[in-house]
């Protein structure tokens, strides 16, 4: 399916990677083509995309970005604020059953063409990569220190800060990479996303929000540890360390007030509540503490009205959501993009899901630019160094990925 992808401009591959959360309705899902599409600004974000999907309901993929930082250059990458299309054919795994759809094209010519690609992903392009730092590790830590007085202050509870990666002159094969990334780090809502001569190739973890029927859910993370898969005894203690540490479950729980609060704004009186606090669930190189807010919606509710509610997602601001996103701007030296944006679908009858846009390489073809990002949430108990440490580590498998190139 993704070598035969590969040919077309616009394509958005979707994989759970046979991870089961909260019932997925498939195993993977392929977009290609485009039928008609928008792109959107800042400013009319969601009336404009309420408008685009009312004016003719179907299955929409796309993204939205993170708010650009007014007090840095724009991401060089240059996703859009947001984008979405209508594909020209839909392809769905689930167990052993492939659905295509598609009104132009005939589905067994589209069958034909897909099982007449190699089953396997081979590397067309090998060059060598350097990756550099947008800022050093002293820098960094003069920011959380700098971050901290905010909380002493008052002015915040926790803030997710985050550090930027690139590489220039980077001629690249986005498909291998894709494929190595999610060989190395198989996570739950992992994409392959092309527009054009830009591509996201994202391995994760992390629901923003989803809704089926009247039930709208979210899934934030808030905790990290370390796997060590080559000695059981301390990946459990890793774990265990993980489900009562203190620090990691104050993170947590304040990014759930958030959700909460913001689910709040659009569920019916009553129903958002939490239905998991603090789940321990492990992925190949973290551990991570996810919870479960669920609220109910009216049906009068336009699935546009629930991300603008929610949008930007609380584990990738903070909390108060408005001054930590103030903080982020003064502090972090680059503009996020696409990455803390979203990515996913919406289908005809109104249901959607979208993932959080982390542990994702970014590539721009024509500029031959490269560039990951990585972060965590900062609190007053929070220990700067450990957190250096942490973001290095959710880095590690794309910054892998790309030195093995």
């Amino acid at each position: 399916m993704l070598n035969w992808s590969s040919r077309f401009n616009i394509f958005c591959f979707l994989d759970n990677n046979h991870y089961q959360f909260e019932s997925p309705a498939f195993d993977c899902l392929l977009a290609v083509g485009c039928k008609r599409s928008v792109q959107l600004d800042r400013n009319d974000l969601f009336t404009s995309l309420k408008q685009f999907y009312d004016g003719n309901p179907s299955w929409l993929f796309g993204h939205i970005s993170y708010p650009e930082n007014k007090m840095a250059q724009p991401d060089p990458i240059g996703f859009e604020d947001a984008f979405f299309f209508e594909p020209e054919i839909l392809v769905t795994l689930k167990g052993q059953t492939l659905t295509i759809e598609s009104d132009s094209e005939n589905h067994a010519s589209v069958f034909k063409a897909i099982d007449a690609q190699p089953a396997i992903i081979t590397k067309k392009i090998s060059t060598s990569v350097r990756i550099h730092h947008t800022e050093t590790r002293k820098q960094y830590l003069d920011k959380i220190a700098s971050l901290k007085r905010h909380i002493q202050r008052g002015d915040c509870y926790e803030i997710n800060y985050c550090q930027a990666f690139f590489a220039e002159e980077a001629t690249l094969d986005p498909l291998y990479l894709y494929h190595a990334l999610t060989s190395v780090s198989p996570n739950p809502f992992a994409a392959m996303y092309k527009l054009n001569d830009r591509y996201c190739l994202c391995a994760s973890p992390e629901r923003f929000i989803k809704k089926t029927g009247e039930v709208v859910i979210s899934q934030p993370i808030k905790g990290t540890s370390k796997r060590n898969v080559s000695d059981a005894l301390a990946d459990i203690q890793s774990k265990e360390q993980l489900l009562h540490s203190e620090k990691d479950k104050t993170e947590n729980v304040m990014i759930v007030d958030l959700v909460r609060n913001d689910l709040s704004r659009i569920c019916t009186e009553g129903s958002v509540h939490v239905k998991e606090l603090f789940g321990i669930y492990s992925f190949p190189q973290v551990h991570q503490m996810i919870s479960t807010i669920e609220g109910k919606v009216s049906p009068a509710t336009h699935w546009t009205a629930i991300l603008e509610a929610c949008f930007p997602m609380g584990s990738m601001t903070g909390a108060p959501k408005v001054k930590v996103m103030e903080l982020i701007d003064e502090h972090e030296s680059f503009s996020r993009g696409l990455f803390s944006g979203c990515i996913g679908y919406v289908t005809p009858g109104g249901d959607f899901d979208f993932n959080v846009v982390i542990r994702s390489l970014f590539y721009h073809e024509t500029k031959k630019l490269v560039s990951f990002k990585a972060g965590g949430g900062i609190t007053f108990n929070s220990d700067a160094e450990n957190e250096y440490e942490e973001s290095l580590l959710k880095a590690a498998a794309i910054k892998r990925i790309l030195e093995q190139y």
